[in-house]
């Protein structure tokens, strides 16, 4: 199992600053590269910048709380939290997919077989 974990890219784990302008004033946040990615696709995916994405998590965190306090942590635990939840819907689209190949293996027994030749490269 360590061997997953100890040859993984040095780029990904090297620190990173970069200015993001919150609430009119303009900040230096530092994280880690493969954190950086991470907030990147997670913005992609709500259709704004990164920068974007940055400020309103931060407005939002303030609203809730009245106060940020280590942001930088808030956000490693944001991505952490969001690959989750994306390999949640993962997990969740595979269950419905097999269910759906369990009632093609009863309607039609040969196409069954393919389905779960297919299915075992999936996993």
């Amino acid at each position: 199992m360590c061997h997953i974990y100890s040859h993984t890219d040095p780029i990904s784990y090297e620190c990173r600053s970069r200015s993001v302008r919150i609430s009119k004033v303009v900040t230096s946040i530092k994280l880690e590269n493969l954190f950086w990615d991470t907030l990147s696709q997670l913005a992609h995916d709500e259709g704004v910048t990164t920068n974007q994405l940055i400020a309103k998590l931060y407005d939002e965190v303030y609203a809730c709380r009245n106060e940020v306090t280590n942001f930088a942590s808030f956000l490693r635990v944001t991505c952490m939290r969001y690959l989750e939840a994306k390999g949640q819907s993962m997990r969740d689209a595979r269950h419905v997919l097999s269910k759906t190949g369990q009632q093609a293996c009863a309607a039609a027994p040969s196409a069954g077989k393919l389905a779960l030749h297919g299915e075992n490269h999936v996993e």
